[in-house]
């Protein structure tokens, strides 16, 4: 792991063993899956969905810049939890990305779980190992940046730059690259508070880098940044996330937004300063409107009594949350919620809607 503060950023003895045996692992369930026989799910490929989704048929609108484009990216398992949000993710990608202002490009889930599932012909998809059993000490967040270190070093992505993106993403409209140049682009969020916590992140930045508000208020995700730039970022987050993860303290002080402070220092040490876009992304129901922005995030639940007050905290007369479909996917043709609702989670639901009266087998076990 690391030795020190000045030792944030490099891979100490004990790590580069554990990526060599994750490697090892890796290249062993590679060989593996290239002659995955026919399983219930019939022929699983190791990379890509079918034919209709193969970054070779993504159509751009005319004008588009190919060195603007990025590589949409999400992390997740083989949970259904996850699956059905990467199926919404997906769907919502695919009708965005030929529109004009988009400049998305190819589209990767990187699937952690070590073995193929049901979705393997439905999304473009990367099987990569999970980190060794109890490195995660069931965070499970804590395989995100080993899940980027491996994709990067097995893909050929032909962008230049890549949006990490999220399950529980939708897009709202089309995407332009909101990176400038080697500055990435990414959304500030407001619980992340590098100053705050001086005496926990100086463990990790130490004060030979500067002031600690060098530190972005950011995550990973949604972050627009150059292949080659996350490339040198990817490893130190990694090595970051396991060491705060390991130290008591840092571990109580930042829970599940360990990995997301674990990421904005690894930037830090690299030199790497993001810009803050408020416009990338919203998330109801505390953001009231959608029409100034690109993505919805729904990690939050919107509970509201049919008056249309929100109840929050609360399980409301109407609601939408995630985490009420845990063991099954949401149903087609959710309710639509009461007068009242801000305009935010009515889209969403609406989205929702759409993505599952269109996407085929929504019902059927994957």
């Amino acid at each position: 792991m690391m030795s020190g503060r000045k030792n944030a950023g490099k891979a100490s003895p004990c790590l580069l063993i554990l990526i060599s045996v994750g490697c090892f692992f890796a290249t062993y369930n590679f060989l593996t899956m290239v002659g995955y026989g026919r399983g219930r799910d019939g022929p699983r490929k190791l990379l890509g969905g079918s034919g209709r989704d193969q970054d070779s048929t993504v159509s751009f609108e005319s004008g588009s810049d190919p060195s603007k484009r990025f590589h949409v990216a999400l992390t997740a398992t083989d949970a259904l939890y996850s699956q059905w949000q990467s199926r919404i993710m997906h769907y919502w990608y695919k009708e965005m990305r030929g529109r004009p202002g988009s400049d998305m490009g190819g589209f990767t889930r990187i699937l952690h779980s070590g073995k193929p599932d049901g979705l393997m012909d439905e999304i473009p998809t990367l099987v990569v190992d999970p980190l060794p059993e109890g490195a995660d000490k069931g965070y499970i967040v804590l395989n995100r940046p080993w899940a980027f270190v491996q994709w990067l070093r097995k893909s050929n992505i032909k962008e230049e730059y890549i949006l990490m993106a999220e399950p529980d993403h939708i897009f709202v409209r089309p995407l332009p690259n909101l990176a400038n140049g080697d500055e990435p682009a990414a959304f500030p969020f407001f619980y992340i508070k590098p100053t705050d916590n001086e005496k926990i992140l100086r463990k990790f930045f130490p004060e030979e880098k500067g002031p600690v508000s060098k530190i972005d208020p950011i995550g990973n995700s949604p972050v627009i940044i150059k292949k080659a730039q996350l490339e040198k970022i990817a490893p130190t987050w990694m090595n970051v996330s396991l060491k705060m993860k390991e130290d008591v303290e840092t571990d109580k002080a930042f829970g599940w937004v360990l990995e997301m402070y674990a990421y904005a220092v690894a930037s830090a040490l690299h030199g790497v300063h993001h810009n803050l876009r408020k416009d990338f992304m919203i998330q109801p129901p505390w953001d009231l409107k959608s029409d100034n922005t690109f993505i919805i995030h729904y990690t939050y639940g919107c509970d509201y009594s049919l008056k249309g007050e929100l109840t929050y905290g609360k399980i409301g007369e109407w609601r939408f949350d995630k985490r009420s479909y845990l063991r099954s996917p949401p149903p087609r043709n959710l309710s639509l919620p009461p007068p009242g609702v801000p305009e935010s989670v009515a889209t969403l639901v609406k989205m929702v809607n759409e993505a599952t009266a269109n996407i085929v087998g929504w019902d059927e076990e994957r």
